[in-house]
């Protein structure tokens, strides 16, 4: 069966291959980390005789969550080292950049048996935690021949992970067995991990890590940043909306709305902040703001070199250092629109915002993490596809502490976000007891680390 996999799986790779060039060549994606993948880690990582956690994180999302549990882990086990992998160059430059209590970054291998081997052999893990789900055959089998326990975290799977898994049975059930425990989100997730072959005996319910973020998400660098970014742009001298994570097809609709809004004579003044989620279209929303009317300015625009270097990759056009170098001036103070074109720094600003729209929820994406702002009291609103986070969107609905919006096309969105937006940047009373509702939220279901790491040291 083993055989088989790795047959198709080099199959479906020999097929890819082409975009994987393509995108290689155009965004300079993917090269850097390939040795990585095929398990070439630097040698240093094979030169550390404590033992070893390993932690796997796909992306970015996966990698902000993780950060309160690396901190219970190294209270927890002082002498270990902790090691941290992603599949993706954004999650690995978020976690060098925000994870600093770590002991060492790589990316995952693929999974190949000679590469999944070559991994293990340097990292040599006690515990290999893969943080939400993403599970692979052969290093699921690898690490059970090695007697590595594997445990999923903060497990997670939606309706349209469920309805796929379904449809490969037999290879989803030989994955789910091997892994050695499963601590899931919820009620629900638990009951579709048995359903795809997990060991009732196997899976727990230790709520959501993310409600946990805490003061990992106020490190003293964010801080920092956050308060350069403050005197370059002027963000609290007026009215801010910050649109967040935002995917294909939203940007026109929260641009039309803001549009709407700077017509009301009491919010001419009002400034909109747009990040999207992903680096790759950076350039493409930039061209968007082109073909408007309002004066934009890209938020890498401020640094001396306006390329972020990845650690081990390429330079990345248009992506922003850490701290930046320079100071703006008055067309950086007086944008209309800003576009956050940088990663990590997103969480660190929704302080400033007077209300927060949190993408991939206009289009059918699935929605994105609403904890950050909430964190910060920030009255929040989101499209109806909340389906990758539809627990933590239904609690925030059940205590009045989110608004969702309704449409069936664009042009409804659009008047239903100009008139929240306009209720919330007219009526401090309501914004205010929004996001102190959206905060309580997050206060009252904290917790799950604890349990997580609990559980954890069970099996080491």
């Amino acid at each position: 069966m083993y055989s088989l996999y790795s047959f198709f799986l080099s199959l479906a790779f020999i097929a890819l291959l082409p975009y994987f060039t393509w995108q290689a060549f155009i965004n300079k994606k993917y090269l850097s980390n390939f040795r990585e993948r095929l398990g070439l880690l630097p040698e240093e990582f094979g030169d550390d005789a404590r033992p070893t956690i390993w932690l796997h994180a796909v992306s970015v999302g996966e990698t902000l969550a993780a950060r309160p549990l690396i901190s219970a882990l190294r209270a927890r086990f002082p002498g270990h080292r902790i090691i941290v992998s992603t599949t993706t160059a954004t999650g690995q430059a978020v976690a060098r950049s925000r994870i600093t209590n770590a002991d060492g970054f790589c990316y995952f291998p693929f999974d190949w048996r000679f590469s999944v081997r070559r991994t293990l052999e340097r990292i040599r893990p006690q515990a290999v935690i893969l943080m939400e789900s993403e599970l692979w055959l052969n290093f699921l089998h690898e690490c059970q021949r090695r007697s590595i326990p594997v445990i999923v975290v903060n497990g997670r799977i939606s309706d349209r992970s469920f309805a796929r898994s379904q449809q490969f049975g037999f290879l989803i059930r030989r994955m789910y067995e091997k892994v050695s425990h499963f601590a899931m989100q919820s009620e629900a997730d638990a009951r579709r991990a048995i359903a795809l072959g997990a060991h009732r005996e196997r899976v727990s319910v230790s709520g959501n890590i993310k409600y946990d973020i805490g003061e990992a998400a106020r490190a003293t660098p964010l801080e920092e940043i956050a308060e350069r970014l403050n005197q370059s742009f002027a963000l609290g001298a007026a009215p801010l909306i910050i649109a967040g994570s935002t995917s294909d097809g939203e940007e026109e609709i929260i641009v039309a709305a803001f549009e709407q809004l700077r017509k009301h004579g009491e919010l001419a003044n009002v400034r909109l902040l747009i990040a999207p989620r992903h680096p790759e279209r950076f350039a493409e929303v930039a061209q968007k703001l082109d073909s408007t009317r309002f004066r934009y300015v890209r938020r890498s625009a401020l640094v001396e070199q306006p390329e972020y270097v990845l650690a081990g990759e390429p330079a990345v056009s248009g992506i922003a250092s850490s701290l930046g170098a320079a100071t703006g001036g008055d067309e950086f103070r007086n944008a209309d629109i800003i576009l956050l074109d940088s990663i990590g720094e997103l969480a660190a600003l929704y302080r400033f915002a007077s209300a927060v729209f949190v993408g991939g929820s206009l289009v059918p994406k699935g929605g994105h993490n609403i904890l950050e702002p909430a964190l910060y009291a920030r009255p929040i609103i989101v499209g109806p596809h909340m389906e990758n986070f539809r627990e933590i969107a239904d609690e925030f609905t059940h205590h009045q502490a989110l608004i969702t919006l309704s449409g069936a096309n664009d042009d409804e969105l659009t008047a239903a976000l100009h008139d929240n937006l306009y209720e919330l940047l007219t009526d401090a009373a309501r914004s205010h007891a929004l996001g102190d509702r959206a905060r309580a939220v997050v206060s009252d279901n904290r917790g799950s680390t604890a349990r997580t790491v609990a559980t954890i040291a069970s099996l080491m």
